[in-house]
């Protein structure tokens, strides 16, 4: 059988390890063939001694201090304590079906495919963290980020809590500790890149704990647009239409309000287009909310977040990762001249 190390980056999730590190004692892999590390980013709210009851109980748990604090740093110091054949980035926020690890195994036998996933199903219990889950699980809150929503196996570009083989790691190499978002999109398109196919199954199952604050998930989604860009800047590669789209709604509002003080027709394209989107919000709010209509309150503002905060990232990511650069690099030049 092929040895697996589940790698779980883990800071201040003392809700939810538990239930994450409970998904995986109950695997049906064989306990004597995987591990799992949670590298801690020395979290401060009792996550660590949660996680060390659980390393007396079971010898396959093991938890690893990731001084450098961030996700990536976490995912690099799991591969680099593990000699497993198979590796697996999961996320102390959420928790895998019982055969999680054996179907990974099961499908990273195909050597033409190097990476492997599911799509994930997110979930909250409170009224407005179910509210925003029902939201990213929504095409017209995510577009084509198929992991979210996907009712078929298919080839994609990218998977959430992803496998791979060693031997692809370290091909590729690891993730970017550059990266605060997105690393997992960089290591993937490198694996694109490298040939090999990745894999989005609905035989890999796991369930996520959706954020239940509007501020967090405008942090969380700003941040997915702010470094989309610099994956874009690293491997001179346009971003897809999907990650475009929430920057060009942003740029036809700001220059739709600027324009329509001077113009009455553009005023008035600018309205029917804010309009367009308000009537889309309510509709695709009623939809994803079903029989619950009390739901329909807290989806309204969760799409324009979603929409606005990744638009407003890409575009300042924009600015820093290529205006500002530009102007040092062009500095530079300049005093090299002289």
């Amino acid at each position: 059988m092929k040895t697996v190390s589940v790698v779980i980056p883990c800071r201040n999730e003392r809700e939810y390890i538990s239930k994450c590190l409970d998904s995986f004692i109950n695997q049906t892999y064989d306990k004597r063939y995987y591990e799992v590390l949670v590298c801690d980013g020395m979290s401060t709210d009792g996550t660590r001694e949660i996680v060390k009851e659980y390393v007396k109980k079971y010898s396959f748990i093991k938890l690893i201090n990731n001084e450098g604090l961030t996700a990536p740093k976490a995912m690099n110091i799991g591969i680099k304590n593990s000699k497993a054949d198979i590796l697996i980035i999961f996320s102390a926020h959420a928790f895998a079906k019982e055969d999680f690890i054996e179907q990974n195994v099961k499908l990273l036998d195909n050597k033409e495919i190097g990476c492997v996933g599911g799509p994930i199903e997110t979930i909250n219990n409170d009224k407005k963290g179910k509210a925003i889950s029902l939201a990213m699980s929504s095409p017209f809150g995510v577009g084509n980020a198929l992991f979210r929503y996907s009712t078929q196996e298919r080839f994609v570009d990218t998977v959430p809590f992803a496998a791979y083989r060693r031997e692809v790691l370290d091909e590729v190499g690891y993730f970017d500790e550059e990266l605060v978002r997105n690393q997992d999109d960089e290591i993937n398109l490198r694996v694109s890149k490298a040939g090999y196919k990745i894999l989005l199954s609905l035989k890999i199952k796991s369930w996520y704990y959706a954020r239940s604050s509007y501020r967090k998930l405008w942090k969380q989604y700003f941040q997915y647009g702010f470094w989309k860009v610099r994956v874009m800047q690293k491997h001179g590669k346009p971003a897809s239409l999907r990650h475009l789209v929430p920057l060009i709604f942003i740029l036809v509002n700001i220059l739709g309000i600027i324009f329509g003080l001077i113009n009455k027709i553009i005023f008035y394209l600018w309205f029917f287009q804010a309009l367009l989107y308000l009537v889309c919000d309510i509709f695709f709010s009623v939809r994803v909310s079903k029989n619950d209509r009390g739901l329909i309150k807290y989806v309204i503002p969760t799409f324009p977040i979603l929409h606005i905060g990744y638009g407003l990232g890409f575009l300042e990511g924009l600015f820093v990762f290529y205006i500002l650069k530009s102007k040092r690099i062009m500095e530079k030049n300049t005093k090299l001249s002289r």
